[in-house]
């Protein structure tokens, strides 16, 4: 008996005579059985197309393919491929009951598709319910999914959760509006300042699906040329997909577009809507009532019709990588979706990755980029200051800022704000000796020592207090910060110019915009604010500490970070000037004085292309406690020109700090092994990964039954790990020291 018949039966137990003789009497004219909800027992099947194909959101490696249910005759008109589905899932041949697989527990899924009959030979548990006859899955969308999936080797209900968003009833119980007619293709605008802009922006509009790295002059107008790129492909009657880095960007873009064609013409996906206005959009696109999608990372999945053309702007922000399991990143889904539907392709930013050099020289992208003329009349101008400068100068020696910054300081606020960017948030992150510059060190555990909010000194590994610090080098009591936080530097400058306003922007509190009055404005990179008319200055502070990093991408996420910041000043002729403070020798700072990330990027590809290193070599990262590393690789059979680098032990993750995704547990030793294969092998690798992470998981030394769809702490495991002896593996690793 079903719990609802168990219920039904302790409230009759008190009725009357005549009402239990009536339900007696209606049960023994019925002439089948009634089908119960969830279970359908003894309910008769569709007479068409009785068997369901469903995909089970488990979202483990071993379990990664689609499994058969049987489909009750009253679910026939709703089920239908694509709709949300809940069934039956863990039941053992055993729990068959006339001819039915009964048992386990209830789980959702997606309806893929519906057959005449299934290659199972066994019985086969009937659909439970569907969830809605809404068709969200559509065929584009769910080939794209298993591609990314089958890329970064992880299962295809992981992509799903990333690509379809949360069921919202309200939402969509509402109809989407009409879709509006196509409105008529846009004037080359500022894109005529690009040697190939005019020519790009006509192909769009007339149904045409150019290929362009598009390297934007600096200054604001990037947001309406982009908008003028999906309204001409919107004018020949497709649809079109703009992916940017974060809510700021989405609003310049949204704005644009909104000025250009008015309301109604595009929808806009950010986590920042709330889930009902965010499905609500999502279905008003899926429906084919809006035919333009602008957002944030999770739009990369958006279901436009008739797509005409992916764009990306910034592909080097860390925000386009997704942080949950598989980890695919927004430039490579995009990639894929061009390729998936023929469509169009642009990937821009001020600056230029390795990745989109490789595309313009492999000739699958074309370059739009402005002459020389053109960049010099957009972009400031830039000055340096070097280790030979600070040694002369007798003010840096005492101070902060070097003389050359304090001038362009005082200068530009003559005649607007001046941005400070700074590499650090807070107030002192690191300690040095004042005498011999050797970083100040715990006495316990040799982690570095920190003095947050200019309070007492503590180590950052083991939190330890340090009160009695001395060198042991030179023996000096006397401590110098040797890096600077923003908000030490917001104070410093505030002492120096008491009569100007001090902003700041970073992590805590990120501003969009600042007036164009005179102010000083200290951001962290990446939060920098637009100013109204542009900056009439800019300092780049500590370069050093951007470049010094012992990452692979560190001179290249430097010059974009650098770049980003000097685009928002005002050009040369109007007075605008940048100072960076770093060794002028060193190939990203004279990359920013000429202005040219996209050569920096050729020569960059260039050394990756000599060394073997991604993006020229695809790679994949393992990593887990050693003796689980160790076995892991045993156990996989990689493709033959697989290249294993290390192992080599990781850091030890502080306790009380957020974790990265894929980075060990507090106070626990893993190690980490590359895997390295040449062009065109990269499937291959991916397979053989996803092939022993699964086997792993089916012998249940994998380390947990569920892939890990959160990040950081509390996440324990990536594509297919868990805590404990698991392993985590990632594709294209974004980090590889």
């Amino acid at each position: 008996m079903s719990s609802e018949n168990e219920q039904a039966g302790r409230g009759a137990e008190g009725a009357p005579p005549e009402q239990l003789a009536l339900i007696r009497d209606s049960v023994r004219k019925a002439g089948t059985p009634r089908a119960k909800p969830r279970t359908w027992r003894g309910a008769a099947l569709a007479k068409e197309l009785p068997v369901a194909r469903v995909l089970v959101d488990k979202g483990v490696l071993h379990l990664d393919r689609y499994f058969d249910y049987a489909v009750p005759e009253e679910l026939d008109a709703d089920a239908q491929p694509g709709v949300r589905v809940r069934v039956r899932f863990g039941a053992g041949r055993h729990r068959v009951r006339e001819g039915r697989r009964e048992g386990g527990g209830l789980i959702d899924g997606y309806l893929i598709e519906r057959l005449p009959e299934s290659d199972y030979s066994g019985p086969l548990a009937a659909l439970a319910q569907v969830v809605s006859p809404e068709r969200v899955l559509s065929e584009e969308l769910l080939g794209l999914a298993r591609a990314v999936a089958d890329r970064y080797a992880g299962s295809l209900a992981d992509v799903l959760q990333l690509a379809v968003p949360p069921r919202n009833a309200r939402a969509e119980q509402r109809s989407s509006p009409d879709p509006l007619p196509p409105p008529p293709a846009p004037g080359a605008g500022s894109w005529q300042r690009y040697e190939r802009g005019t020519a790009f922006l006509e192909s769009l509009a007339a149904g045409g699906a150019p290929r362009a790295v598009w390297n934007a002059l600096p200054g604001p107008r990037w947001s309406e040329e982009l908008a003028r790129a999906v309204a001409a492909t919107l004018a020949s009657g497709r649809g079109a997909l703009a992916v940017l880095p974060d809510g700021r960007a989405v609003a310049r873009v949204d704005a644009a577009l909104t000025a250009l064609l008015g309301e109604g013409r595009h929808a806009v996906l950010t986590a920042d809507a709330g889930p009902e206005k965010r499905y609500a959009q999502w279905l008003a696109v899926r429906r084919g009532s809006v035919r333009a999608v602008i957002g944030t990372r999770a739009a990369m999945f958006a279901p436009v019709q008739d797509l005409g053309l992916v764009a990306l702007w910034d592909d080097g922000d860390d925000s386009h990588s997704e942080q949950h399991a598989p980890q695919p990143h927004a430039r490579e889904v995009l990639l894929l979706r061009a390729a998936q539907d023929k469509c169009g392709f642009l990937l821009g930013s001020w600056g230029c990755t390795v990745e989109a050099a490789q595309l313009v020289e492999s000739g699958w992208a074309r370059p739009l980029v402005a002459g020389r003329e053109q960049v010099r009349q957009a972009a400031p101008l830039v000055r340096t200051v070097g280790d030979q400068d600070l040694a002369r100068d007798e003010a840096a020696r005492a101070a902060r800022l070097p003389t050359l910054a304090w001038q362009a300081v005082r200068d530009g606020l003559r005649n607007g704000p001046v941005l400070v960017q700074v590499p650090r948030r807070g107030y002192v992150p690191r300690m040095a000796c004042a005498g011999c510059r050797a970083p100040a060190r715990c006495r316990h555990c040799s982690g570095p020592l920190e003095a947050p909010d200019g309070g007492a000194l503590n180590c950052g590994w083991c939190g330890r207090e340090e009160s009695r610090w001395h060198c042991p080098d030179c023996g000096s009591f006397r401590l110098r910060a040797s890096v600077v936080g923003a908000r030490r530097t917001a104070e410093e400058l505030g002492r120096a110019f008491p009569a100007v306003p001090v902003r700041t922007s970073g992590r805590e509190h990120v501003l969009d915009t600042v007036p164009g009055a005179p102010a000083l404005v200290v951001s962290t990179p990446g939060a920098e604010p637009v100013a109204e008319g542009g900056y009439a200055a800019a300092l780049l502070l500590d370069g050093w500490a951007m470049l010094g990093r012992p990452d692979l991408r560190a001179g290249e996420d430097a010059l974009r970070r650098w770049i980003g910041a000097a685009s928002l000043v005002r050009p040369q002729a109007a007075g605008g000037t940048v100072v960076v403070v770093a060794e002028p020798t060193l190939r990203p700072v004279q990359a920013l004085v000429r202005w040219d990330p996209v050569g920096h990027a050729v020569r960059e590809l260039a050394e990756r292309a000599e060394l073997g290193f991604p993006p020229v070599s695809r790679m994949a990262a393992v990593s887990g406690p050693p003796e689980s590393v160790a076995d892991f690789l045993r156990a996989a059979e990689l493709p033959p020109e697989a290249e294993v680098l290390g192992p080599v032990p990781l850091p030890v993750s502080a306790a009380g700090r957020p974790r990265r995704a894929g980075a060990p547990p507090p106070g626990e030793q893993w190690e980490r092994a590359l895997l390295r294969v040449p062009p065109g092998r990269g499937a291959a690798l991916a397979a053989a990964l996803k092939a022993a992470q699964a086997a792993r998981m089916a012998r249940g030394n994998g380390g947990g039954a569920r892939t890990a769809r959160g990040s950081g702490a509390g996440a324990g495991a990536g594509a297919g790990a868990g805590a404990g002896a698991g392993v985590w593996v990632r594709i294209d690793p974004a980090d590889i020291g």
